[in-house]
Order: C-alpha cells, then sequence, then structure tokens
C-alpha cells in the first residue's frame, strides 16, 4: 500500500448496515445486503469546497464543511436504506448481477435529500440549542423567585446572572446530549449502527498506524478517535458554555430570553466553526500531554456511541476504506499532483 494517503485525516460515518468512508477527493459506501453482498458505492466530492479557498480559511471552513458533511451523511444513509430495501424486494429468481446493475448515483440524487437536511437540522438545533437556552431562563427566575439570585436586570450583577444561566444551559444542553445519544443506543437497530462506526473508527485507526487493513489486524485497534462526531458535539456544548457567557457577560442585554434564543441562532455558525478548530488542532497534537488530558471526555463519551464489530461489520468498513484509497489514488494520478498536498482539506469528523 502506498503512504502516500496518509498524509490526510480520513473520516467517516456509520450507516445502515455500512459505512462510509470520506477522504480528500472522494467518498466511499459500502452496505452489506441481505444476500452477504457488500454493495460499493464512490463519488468524487466537490473541488470547489474541498479542494478551494473556502475550505482553507480558519473557522469558516468549520461551518462550511460540516454543513456539506451533514449532505454527503444524509446521501449516504438513504444510500444504504435504499439497498437494503430493494434487496429485500428482489425477486427470488431474479439475477443477481443485472439487479446491481443499477447506478447507485440514481439514489444519492434524490430530492428529498435537501428536505431531510433541512428538517434534520431544525429539529437538532430546536431539541439541543434553543430548548436548553428556554429552559436555562425559566430556571434564572426560578432562582430569583426563591432568592438564591437577584435576577433584575437593572439592580442584579448582571455577570453572575450572566454566569448561572449559561452554566444551567450548558449543563440542561449536556444532559440532553448524552440522554439522547444513550436512550437510542437502547434500539437493537442503532446497537448495529454504533457497530458499525466502532468498525469504522478501528480501521482508520488501524490504517494511521499504518497496519494491515484485514479483520484480524483492524480488530486489535481501540473503539475511540479523537475526530469522532461524538467528540464534536461535546466540544460544541462546552465551547457554548464558554461562548455565551462571555458574550452575555459583554452585551447583558442577551440576558433577556428573546434576545438570548435570537443569539443562539446567530452564533451557532460561530460556536460550530471553533469547536471544529479545536477537534482539528487536538487531533493534530494527541501526543501533548495536554491535549490528550483535554480530548479525554471526548472519548469516553465515544463508548456510548460505538460497539465491538463483529467480523462482517469490519470487512465491510475496511472495504469502504480500501475504495476510498483507490479512488483518492487514482484521482491523484489524473490530477497529476503526486505527491498529495497535505494541505488540502480532507473532511475531519469522523
Amino acid at each position: 500500500m502506498s503512504s502516500t494517503p496518509k498524509q490526510f485525516n480520513y473520516g467517516g460515518q456509520a450507516v445502515i448496515e455500512g459505512v462510509m468512508m470520506r477522504g480528500s477527493r472522494g467518498l466511499s459506501v459500502a452496505v452489506r445486503n441481505p444476500r452477504d453482498e457488500i454493495v460499493i458505492h464512490t463519488e468524487p466530492l466537490n473541488a470547489r469546497i474541498y479542494g478551494g479557498g473556502l475550505g482553507k480559511i480558519p473557522f469558516l471552513r468549520g461551518v462550511i464543511l460540516l454543513w456539506d458533511a451533514l449532505g454527503l451523511g444524509t446521501k449516504a444513509l438513504m444510500f444504504s436504506a435504499d439497498v437494503a430495501i430493494e434487496e429485500d424486494e428482489v425477486a427470488p429468481n431474479a439475477d443477481p448481477a443485472k439487479e446491481g446493475k443499477k447506478d447507485p448515483s440514481e439514489i444519492f440524487a434524490k430530492p428529498a435529500q435537501i428536505a431531510t437536511v433541512v428538517v434534520s437540522l431544525a429539529l437538532s438545533i430546536g431539541l439541543f440549542f434553543l430548548l436548553p437556552a428556554f429552559l436555562a431562563d425559566l430556571l434564572t427566575r426560578l432562582a430569583g423567585s426563591v432568592g438564591l439570585l437577584n435576577t433584575d436586570l437593572a439592580t442584579g450583577n448582571t455577570a453572575a446572572i450572566s454566569l448561572f444561566t449559561n452554566l444551567v444551559e450548558g449543563f440542561v444542553r449536556l444532559f440532553l446530549v448524552v440522554g439522547y445519544i444513550w436512550a437510542i443506543g437502547l434500539m437493537p437497530d442503532i446497537k448495529r449502527l454504533y457497530g458499525y462506526h466502532g468498525a469504522e473508527h478501528k480501521t482508520i485507526n488501524a490504517f494511521e498506524a499504518g497496519a494491515e487493513l484485514t479483520p484480524e489486524s483492524v480488530a486489535r485497534f481501540p473503539l475511540e478517535h479523537p475526530r469522532c462526531g461524538t467528540a464534536f458535539l461535546l466540544t460544541v456544548v462546552l465551547v457554548s458554555i464558554l461562548f455565551f457567557s462571555v458574550l452575555t457577560i459583554l452585551m447583558p442585554a442577551l440576558n433577556h430570553w428573546a434576545l438570548r434564543l435570537l443569539s443562539r441562532l446567530l452564533f451557532l455558525p460561530v460556536v460550530a466553526g471553533i469547536a471544529y478548530e479545536f477537534i482539528r488542532f487536538t487531533a493534530k497534537y494527541q501526543h501533548w500531554r495536554l491535549i490528550r488530558w483535554l480530548t479525554a471526555p471526548n472519548l469516553a463519551l465515544q463508548r456510548l456511541t460505538t460497539r465491538e464489530p463483529d467480523r462482517s461489520m469490519l470487512e465491510v468498513a475496511i472495504a469502504a476504506f480500501n475504495e476510498v484509497l483507490a479512488l483518492e489514488y487514482e484521482t491523484a494520478l489524473a490530477e497529476k499532483v503526486l505527491p498529495l498536498d497535505e494541505s488540502a482539506p480532507a473532511p475531519e469528523i469522523s
């Protein structure tokens, strides 16, 4: 295997009975169908995002890449669901080779993708950002009514009000995020999804360690990975506490409940951009003891979103990764840019 692609920070996500892997120039989705076959689809990434100037601007790149990653993840989930459904509906005497000739890109082009992304994003913002802000305002008013805190903005200590409210909001948000992840993890289908998530992490960990990509070799590697999307979620929660505490102290008017909710909407991209840069930085300097200490909660939370994968799950993850490696190399050859440009912004949330 060529060592050149190791320069990139590969990422991915679990999908229904499969794994998506992303590189700097393309992605691969591998899904195991009911016939026990691995169905693979590859496609190039948007060169304007992953190869252009916008993808290299700190903080702004986080918002752009995460939005695109949300779209790619939705498409991959739709593809994996359609593979399972269509394969289930194939007639017993159908020719598997003929059935397999359908172009997977047709599935990726469904108009419902945009609607799915928008609705999912709206629900997530409402549940994990606006609801905690609203509940924190109610709890702050309650604290004021029982005499624990002077919540009168005219006579009270606005810094103390801001700090109290934002700490409460942060803890509520953390409770909702962790509780949601734990609750859905009790569902059998989600447990399998978490197994594929573990397979994705193990495969990338094995590759980055220079190990052979076989099920036996990959199985020995840890479930946790510093660039995981779970780590990003926790980082967003912690960054939001610090960011909005400072912002509200500087702008006391934001203690008003209506402006509080509005500020969460307006500054969410800023919080996401900061969180992305933090994840990017800590992943690069994992050898520092301080960085390992700071990222320990992120790695611990991944115990909720990963499960030990079985051999079949590892085979799917390895197939997806090998396919994206091949796509990276072929694309680099076609573009005549070998060795690959290390500065290219690969998707970093796995």
